[in-house]
């Protein structure tokens, strides 16, 4: 009986993962451009600390976390909090006042697979610590708006605001008030919801609710007078940068610690999980965690939604990764020679391979073709005795001869 992976849980096999090489490789670049710091944390945290940090009524920590409760260690479900702890934990405010700093890692949550959304999925996620400025979200903003061109995919921004400790529970109030009347009608969840967090119910999918739910109170017309001119000042300068957005007053989190700016990019392409970027400001998170009173702001971005993305758009071959060299072995002389040769060029820089299998030329050819060979050293024992063979050029067909030295061979492949 074969092993199969947890549902769930997905292997990134070879010809994928070069999607996601891709995908960090324009992600890094992009985060030095903005001066972004990578942080590397452990995935196994205090349960207290998800249950303060995301709230202890929410989905991921009623239904979703995967714990160990003799312990009360938990698998991370997202990565801020963490990042947060470590940032109270080492005092990383008195290293820098404002820190701009990003992890890229595995995230776990028991909810039900589907596309798009998995058990173990991988978020790159994005966090500024220490600075209030709405020109600092706008300039998050645009810095996901850049990552998402770089890979050549195209996403809609859609923003709220959340408001505030002094506005945000008049809403709630009010809000409560327009549940109470339609309870009956809306889904369990949202019934459970109205009572832990009834922000969450203007975000229900379930199209019953989402109906019941059009003509809800928008928070943008609740907001205190901070916090209107906050989202006032995000708005003019996201169109100062040349931002394209919207206005979403349904659009909420599922973490308790957010509040003020909001916001998701949205694909059109994936569903209901159409979200590939979201994420918002979370002012009173540092201080809730034993740290100091810090403002903070961020975003996740799930990297398989971008890879299902860029699978459906082929904008990048999903091929093996090629090599500059292979080295056709004809007999055990010129295996020998040839294996102590495939290291020393292997040191000078270049990407090369072998067969060891002692086949024919005819089948050592496709098997270079088959790892996208740039160049082919054919090496029998005529060649040994005169020390040099013919290089082949896999595109042009073209042939050279050159000396069985690394130095040689290199610069026949610079060459062309």
């Amino acid at each position: 009986m074969k092993v199969k992976a947890l549902n769930g849980f997905k292997d990134i096999l070879p010809d994928e993962v070069v999607l996601w090489r891709r995908i960090e490789s324009v992600a890094r670049s992009v985060l030095e451009r903005f001066h972004f710091q990578e942080i590397r944390l452990p995935v196994l945290e205090r349960t207290e600390l998800f249950a303060r940090s995301i709230g202890a009524g929410t989905d991921i920590v009623e239904k979703e976390m995967y714990t160990f409760v003799d312990r009360q260690e938990t698998l991370r479900p997202e990565a801020t909090a963490s990042l947060m702890r470590a940032y109270v934990e080492h005092s990383l405010h008195a290293v820098r006042p404002v820190q701009r700093l990003f992890t890229i890692g595995p995230m776990f949550r028991r909810e039900r697979p589907q596309k798009g959304r998995l058990r173990q999925f991988h978020q790159l996620s994005v966090e500024v610590v220490g600075s209030a400025s709405p020109r600092l979200d706008a300039e998050l903003l645009a810095m996901g708006a850049m990552l998402l061109e770089e890979l050549g995919l195209s996403a809609s921004l859609e923003i709220n605001s959340l408001g505030c400790p002094a506005c945000r529970p008049a809403y709630r109030a009010l809000l409560l008030d327009f549940i109470a009347e339609r309870l009956d009608r809306l889904c369990d969840d949202c019934s459970r919801r109205s009572i832990t967090n009834p922000l969450r119910v203007l975000d229900c999918k379930n199209p019953t609710c989402r109906a019941e739910v059009a003509d809800a109170p928008s928070i943008q017309q609740h907001l205190c007078p901070d916090c209107a001119d906050h989202l006032d000042r995000v708005r003019k300068a996201l169109e100062q940068l040349g931002i394209d957005y919207c206005l979403n007053k349904f659009m909420v989190r599922g973490l308790d610690y957010y509040v003020r700016t909001t916001f998701e990019f949205v694909s059109g392409e994936l569903g209901a999980q159409s979200a590939v970027c979201a994420g918002g400001r979370y002012d009173g998170l540092v201080e809730s965690l034993g740290g100091p009173a810090m403002p903070g702001i961020g975003f996740a971005v799930g990297l398989e939604r971008l890879v299902l993305l860029l699978q459906q758009h082929d904008t990048v071959s999903s091929s093996g990764p090629s090599i500059d060299l292979f080295l056709a072995a004809l007999g055990d002389a010129a295996g020998e020679r040839c294996f102590r040769l495939l290291h020393e060029i292997r040191r000078a820089g270049l990407r090369a391979d072998m067969d060891y299998g002692g086949r024919s030329l005819k089948s050592q050819m496709k098997q270079a073709d088959k790892a996208g060979a740039a160049h082919v050293l054919i090496v029998g024992e005529q060649e040994l005795a005169r020390g040099r063979a013919p290089m082949r050029n896999m595109m042009s067909r073209d042939q050279v001869d050159v000396a069985l030295d690394h130095d040689a061979i290199h610069s026949a492949i610079d060459r062309g």
